[in-house]
Formats: structure tokens, sequence, C-alpha cells
């Protein structure tokens, strides 16, 4: 027999489950919830745990070497702030028992690689391009997304890091402050007499022997009192960066918790109607393409009264557009498609198929005009922007028609690994270079050149443009031999490209040759070319 339990005294009454609701929501003393959790707190389900001491150490190194070096300008420096960072990341990690996965490989190689681009180029806008995208990769290789939402977001998801790791690395070193007061003492005072030794007799040898002060004031930066507040803010940066880096390779943010619904199924018919007929558009238009490109040029200009460049150029905008337009409709047919089974999915298969590969003849038509279109008025940067991206669609309905046979898994991270593979390509080729190149050839051919042009590519392009003949050569290149000779940065700042154009230009002075630069080969509209009528300038934009 089981005996009463004993009076214990009053209890207090029960709260309903609505009323522990209500109070779990109310916002605690500071307006933040007291038990609901964040959004991205559940995200990332775990805190990682003390700071391992080669981190802090790393990260201290990339903000020491972000002040010291970014602030001559961006070249190889951006290397050597990366590797700490990278370094600072890796250790973190393995406090955590995290483990090197392929693809967390493959972006991190990707991320170092673009960086050596501004190592490379002189150019800013690939150069920009490589440092953003170089900044995605490395946050995918701490996050280690999979699915579409998880790739956009990890590739931004650093930022998320931040506020949260500052708070953990002065945990950190507090933690190892009071700890070993002693040993910081002994590290710190050696450091100090170290740097004292390094500057006592570092001037004494440079004032003995020139070459030595010459080699130690190409290595040490020039660090100035004028710029201090500039480089504490890169220093600054630099040190948060790396910190974020490390909290997330410790506990990332799994990305991939954030799901999206898939769309309603649809019907066969209803779904497979619209796009049949999509397809048989595209299949009349590319029909015409092919009479087009197999030399019906003269015919069709004569039945259109659209000149050669005017069919060429306002072609080509459109189809870029049709392109853009076909990856949302595909992307919209794939959410509302009908799941039955078997049948379903072998109808799904061949009507995209088909729309993806049309839309490939799509855009080689494109790039065509685009080729015409240069061929008549020259390359710019715009134009080979332009048709980069059109070239790199091509590659997404490739990989797209690819994971319709092998599967869609690694679709996500295929086309960003193509779109990363396509940065660092544009950056390597050298645009400013190519487009140069292109113009002098075009010059040799037909005596066509726009100077006025030319001669606001960045140095990449002098190796071309000191081919051209006098005095255009002179007046391409007075510009960028000017803006040589007032800059002034380091070597770490410097571009492979810019030391190129210092070997090949030297000490030249155009001097007397640029008096008549005004309206050299400006104004040239392809009349050579028998487009007298058309009143677009060959460099406009569009």
């Amino acid at each position: 027999m089981v005996p009463p339990p004993r009076d214990t005294g009053p209890q207090p009454p029960k709260v309903p489950a609505y009323a522990q609701q209500a109070r779990a929501s109310q916002p605690g003393p500071w307006g933040q919830s007291k038990q609901t959790p964040s959004e991205l707190s559940r995200l990332r389900p775990v805190k990682p745990g003390a700071v391992p001491g080669a981190t802090l150490w790393a990260v201290l190194a990339t903000g020491l070497l972000s002040a010291l070096l970014l602030g001559d300008g961006i070249g190889l420096n951006l290397l050597f702030v990366a590797a700490p960072a990278a370094l600072a990341a890796w250790f973190a990690a393995r406090g955590a028992s995290r483990r090197l996965r392929p693809w967390t490989a493959v972006w991190a190689v990707g991320g170092l690689a673009l960086l050596a681009v501004p190592a490379l180029r002189d150019a800013g806008w690939p150069t920009l391009l490589a440092i953003v995208s170089a900044f995605a990769l490395g946050s995918l290789a701490l996050h280690g997304s999979r699915s579409w939402l998880g790739v956009f977001l990890g590739s931004l998801g650093l930022l998320t890091s931040v506020a949260e790791s500052l708070g953990w690395g002065v945990r950190g070193i507090r933690d190892r402050m009071a700890g070993s007061r002693g040993r910081w003492g002994v590290v710190f005072r050696s450091a100090v007499v170290a740097v004292v030794l390094l500057i006592v007799f570092g001037a004494l040898f440079a004032s003995a022997d020139a070459a030595f002060a010459d080699v130690l004031g190409s290595l040490m930066p020039d660090v100035s009192i004028g710029d201090s507040p500039w480089r504490f803010f890169l220093g600054v940066v630099g040190l948060v960066g790396a910190l974020a880096a490390a909290y997330t390779a410790a506990a990332p943010v799994r990305w991939d918790g954030l799901t999206v619904r898939p769309g309603k199924a649809r019907g066969r018919l209803e779904w497979a109607l619209p796009l049949v007929v999509l397809n048989l558009l595209f299949a009349a238009f590319l029909a015409i393409q092919l009479t087009v490109l197999l030399g019906g040029y003269d015919k069709v200009m004569a039945e259109t009264d659209l000149s050669y460049s005017q069919y060429a150029r306002e072609g080509f905008w459109q189809l870029l557009w049709a392109t853009l337009l076909t990856l949302l409709v595909i992307a919209l047919a794939l959410r509302w498609a009908p799941r039955g089974g078997a049948r379903d999915r072998t109808l799904v298969r061949g009507v995209l198929g088909t729309l993806c590969l049309l839309t490939l003849v799509v855009v080689a038509s494109a790039l065509r005009r685009m080729d015409l279109y240069v061929d008549a008025y020259g390359l710019t940067r715009l134009r080979i922007s332009v048709a980069a991206v059109e070239l790199w669609l091509g590659v997404v309905l490739v990989l797209i028609m690819a994971a319709g046979v092998f599967g869609a898994k690694m679709l996500p991270r295929a086309v960003a690994a193509s779109a990363a593979v396509g940065v660092l390509v544009f950056g390597l080729i050298s645009p400013d270079g190519l487009i140069a190149e292109q113009n002098v050839d075009r010059y040799n051919r037909h005596r066509s050149i726009d100077i006025a042009y030319l001669r606001g590519l960045s140095a990449d392009a002098v190796p071309a443009l000191d081919t051209l003949p006098e005095p255009l050569r002179s007046c391409a290149l007075e510009e960028i031999q000017r803006s040589l000779r007032d800059s002034d940065e380091p070597w770490y700042a410097t571009s492979w490209g810019e030391a190129r154009a210092r070997d090949i230009l030297g000490d030249w002075d155009p001097g007397y040759r640029t008096r008549d630069c005004r309206g050299l080969g400006a104004g040239d509209n392809g009349s050579d070319r028998g487009d007298v009528d058309d009143p677009y300038d060959p460099y406009d934009p569009y």
C-alpha cells in the first residue's frame, strides 16, 4: 500500500500554458525576449569554446599587417593579409573539431586565387570584382552551405558573426591575461628589446651602406603621422574581419536550415503547354538566325532597313535579356513542375532540356552579334563585360542540363564555382590589355582607332599601345605615363601590370609629340565600313 504524500505546505498556483507562453515572450529589462531564441541562434546551434592561442596571434598579425600594408594601395599585400586570417580560421576550426571537407578546400583555394588578380593587374574594375568574389568564397568556405538559399546567404554570412566575435575575442584575451600575467610580461619585454635592437642596428647599417639603406627602405612600410587614422581604421577592419572569420569557423551558421517550400504541383497540360509554345517560338527565331549566320546579312538588312552596326548592336541586348528571362522561366517552371512519378520527371526533363538547348543557341547568336559589333567599332570595357556575362549564362545553362541528367544536388555549388572561375579568368586575361590589343589590331587592318578612349585605360594596356606608330603612341600613353610618374607605391602595393609598364616606358617623355592629340583618331563612327548614316558614337556604352 502506497503511503499518502506528506503535506509540505501551500503549493504555488499552477500557471496555464497560454500564460507561460505570454510570460516567455515578454521583453526583459533591456527590451530583448527572455526565452524565445532568435532565428540566427537557431541556425547557429553551438557556441564556440575558448579562443585558441594560435587564433589570437593570427588575428593580431592580420590587424598589424592590415595597418602597415593596406594603406599604400592594393597589390600583393592582400595575400599577405589574407594568409594569417586564413590561419586564424584554421586554428579555430581545428579547436572546434571541424573537419576539412572537399568543398571547403575548393572555396578556400579559390578565394586565395582570386586575391592574385590585384597582384597581377593594374585595372581597378576586375580587381574590385575579384576582391568581392574572394570575400564571398571565403564566407562560403566557413559556412559550408549546399542549397540555393544557403549558398546565397553563406556568401554574405560572415557579416553576421562580427558582433558576437568581439565578445568571444575579449573573453579569450581576458582569460589568458588572468592566468599567465608573468608569461605575458616576459613576452612584452622581449618584444620591446627586439624592436629596440632592430631600430638601433638597422639605423647603423643603413647609414654605413647606401645599398643596404635602399633595400631596407623598400622593404619597410612608409608610415607617416598624417595617415595614422586611416591606417588605424584598416588595422581595426583587418583584426575584426579575422576574428569574425575565426568565430564562424568555430561555430558556423547553418544557412541550409532555411528552406523554401516548393510550389504547388501543376497538371501536365497546364504546366507543359506554355513551355512548349515558348520552345516553338525559340525554334522559329533560331531558324531565321541560321539563315543569317549562313550569309543572309544583306537580305535581312535590306528588308529591315537597319545598318550593319544597328543590326549587331540592337540584337545583342535583346538576346541578353532573353537569356536572363529564360533562366527565370526555368526556375519558376521547376517550382511548379508536376511531381507525380517517372512520367512527370521525363516530361519535365524533356521540355526544360529542349528550352535550355535552344537558349544555348540564342547565347551563341548574341555572342556572334557582339563579335560583329566589336569588329566594326572596337572593343570597350562594357562590351567585353556583357559578353563575358553572356558567356557565363551559357555555362549556367549547360550546368542545368547536366543536373537534369545526373541530379541537381551539386547544382547550387557548381553555379557558384563557375561564377568564381569566370571572375578569376576575367581578371587573369587582363581586360584592359585585351581591349588595347583588339583596337590596335583593328587599326592595323582598317586604320580606324579612338585614341580618346584608349588613353583612359590602365597600365595593363601599355604593351599593346606601345606598338602604335607616332604620334598615336605618344597620345595614347601620355596619361598612363603621367600617372606612373606621380605614383610612389611600394613594391607590395604595386601590381605586375604596373611594374611591366614601368619597364617598357622607363623615363620616356612624350614631349612635343602630344601637341596635336586633340581630335586625333576620334570621331570615327565606322564610316570606313559603310555606316555613314549611323548616328551613334562608336565608343558609346550602348
